[in-house]
């Protein structure tokens, strides 16, 4: 198979503040492989968590390395490229754009969507969230708004954490809670900026708040105390930062309620399917996320979205310009194209 790729520069339409920073923008590689005519697409994204950082350099090093790696293989010789790239030590990121174009090579040349060849049902699929970063409670408020108005989302994610406290965040959350419609469920994320005990002290008191569960609210370093959040929180407890793929599931599990599953941590969508079934084994439930990623990422991970109990596939609603199209929102759902493979096309920005 022959392979190439593209880097794509994507603007916010609202810059993200969490509990870490805030980003405006992201440059991300469009990964292709060609073989018998067909074309298969995926997408890398850059992303950090702090002390794991995974860069544009390092996944177009990366893509240098697979160029000629890659040559002597099919794309459906899928068990012996996920040998290679797991020999040549490639960032997550890379894995999940090459693990995708593949998916979506064998979709396209069956001329089936990826979901139906896996015999999903669209129709266990669940609203996806759309994310309100950490500002002003004003400012929250008015960017509820502004979601609802243009998604009619059914769920709002609010980014918790801030650094200039609890009292700010919880402000905040008020203002979002007492200005929007009763029938929008919340979820909270705080993307590791809480210490044990405030952790706790947020989950009694946004248990009061509608909010369905609390993500990461505890640093990766802090995974030790996990076990007793779970055990004093009256929410549900997910984790994000602190899973990356199916290896680290069986650890956590006694410890939380549900994982947050991303493609460009986990490594591809061959890779989130071990996830969900891993997670399903240990009895927990499974979020889809996302990082700054196009439509592209988004709807690869929209193909398994019936697999999941919560999805938060928002970035690419949030994009000026995004050059993939092919996805729909249907009452607050995101639905992945009928078309074959992933099912979107390309449309430059100028």
């Amino acid at each position: 198979m022959e392979l190439s790729c593209q880097a794509f520069t994507v603007h916010k339409r609202v810059p993200l503040t969490i509990s870490r920073g805030t980003t405006a923008q992201s440059t991300n590689l469009w990964l292709r492989v060609k073989a018998e005519g067909v074309e298969g697409w995926g997408e890398a994204v850059p992303f950090s968590i702090g002390s794991h950082r995974q860069t544009l350099e390092q996944l177009m090093a990366d893509v240098a390395k697979l160029t000629s790696a890659l040559q002597p293989y099919h794309p459906l010789d899928r068990q012996a490229t996920e040998v290679v790239g797991a020999t040549l030590g490639l960032q997550s990121a890379t894995r999940a754009a090459l693990d995708v174009a593949l998916w979506d090579w064998c979709g396209k040349s069956t001329g089936q969507p990826i979901w139906r060849f896996l015999g999903l049902d669209l129709r266990q699929i669940q609203p996806t969230s759309v994310t309100v970063g950490i500002m002003s409670p004003e400012a929250a408020l008015a960017r509820s708004h502004d979601w609802l108005q243009q998604t009619a989302a059914r769920a709002i994610k609010v980014k918790l954490g801030s650094p200039a406290g609890l009292e700010a965040d919880q402000a905040m959350f008020q203002a979002i809670y007492d200005g929007i419609p009763a029938d929008v469920s919340l979820s909270v994320d705080a993307n590791g900026g809480w210490s044990l005990a405030d952790a706790i002290a947020m989950a009694t008191w946004l248990s009061d708040r509608r909010v369905t569960h609390l993500e990461q609210p505890l640093s990766v370093s802090q995974n030790a105390d996990l076990k007793d959040l779970k055990q004093q929180s009256p929410l549900p407890i997910f984790v994000d930062e602190s899973c990356f793929k199916g290896q680290d599931i069986p650890a956590l599990a006694p410890a939380i309620d549900g994982i947050n599953i991303k493609l460009m941590k986990a490594g591809g969508l061959t890779e989130a399917l071990r996830m969900i079934h891993t997670a399903r084994a240990c009895g927990l439930q499974v979020m889809f996320g996302c990082y700054s990623d196009s439509s592209l990422a988004n709807g690869a991970m929209a193909q398994l979205a019936p697999l999941a109990d919560y999805l938060d596939l928002d970035s690419h609603l949030n994009l000026q310009d995004d050059p993939f199209s092919g996805l729909s929102l249907v009452d607050g759902c995101l639905m992945p194209s009928p078309n074959p493979g992933l099912g979107l096309d390309y449309v430059p920005h100028a």
